[in-house]
């Protein structure tokens, strides 16, 4: 088995890379939940356009989100500039990789999430409605847990994009080796460098180990929360 001798700056990649994922899920999960819901519950005008714009991310070149967050979020963007009046900084740092990371996931958060709540028995949530649960009460305790394997295989999704983003990243916030630098960036600053196959093929193996790591996780919570739920209706 090939040894993953890292240094000090590819260790910090690696864990730069995981933070940022896992910030993905943890700042996403809330938002993912609500817009999947907007779309699988409600009818409104405008809803196709809002589902589009959901969407476009996952179609748009990956440059073109990361292009249009720096002219937001740069010092001279409209948010950004009023961000630094409070010592707040995004563009060209490691907050501003999260945002470009969130952007990218989070319609294949929404996605898996609405799917599963479209498939639901809507029965189900309107007996418990007529048994006196408020709105709010029948989501917590029928909605959610009923769709708990979308938002798991979301949340997965989730994770292994933001593991893998790149476009919209390097356009957004650079690679600057111990702030943006996350595995994919320093994969590309590798293979940029005549000598650095060795070290891109480390850090490549790297990143399929993390992504078969995040599946397979994400597999077996399914599966208990599968089983918990054979158990109760047994």
């Amino acid at each position: 088995m090939m040894a993953l001798n890292l240094s000090p700056d590819e260790y910090q990649a690696l864990w730069l890379s995981v933070k940022v994922a896992t910030c993905c899920v943890l700042l996403g999960i809330v938002p993912a939940i609500g817009l999947a819901w907007l779309l699988a519950r409600c009818e409104f005008w405008g809803k196709s356009l809002v589902e589009a714009l959901v969407m476009l991310p996952l179609v748009l070149p990956p440059v073109v989100p990361g292009y249009l967050l720096l002219l937001l979020f740069g010092r001279q963007g409209a948010i950004g500039g009023w961000l630094d009046q409070y010592g707040i900084q995004v563009a060209f740092h490691w907050t501003g990789v999260v945002l470009a990371s969130l952007v990218m996931c989070l319609p294949l958060f929404v996605q898996s999430i609405r799917l599963s709540l479209q498939q639901q028995d809507i029965r189900l949530e309107q007996a418990a409605q007529l048994l006196g649960a408020s709105r709010l009460r029948v989501f917590f305790t029928v909605t959610l847990p009923l769709c708990w394997s979308g938002i798991l295989v979301g949340a997965v999704l989730a994770f292994g994009r933001s593991l893998g983003e790149f476009g919209a990243t390097i356009t957004f916030v650079g690679n600057i080796n111990g702030e943006t630098r996350t595995l994919p960036l320093a994969i590309y600053s590798a293979i940029q460098n005549p000598a650095g196959e060795a070290l891109a093929l480390r850090l490549i193996a790297l990143s399929v180990l993390l992504a078969l790591l995040a599946l397979l996780m994400g597999n077996w919570l399914n599966q208990r929360h599968q089983s918990r739920l054979g158990h109760r209706h047994a």
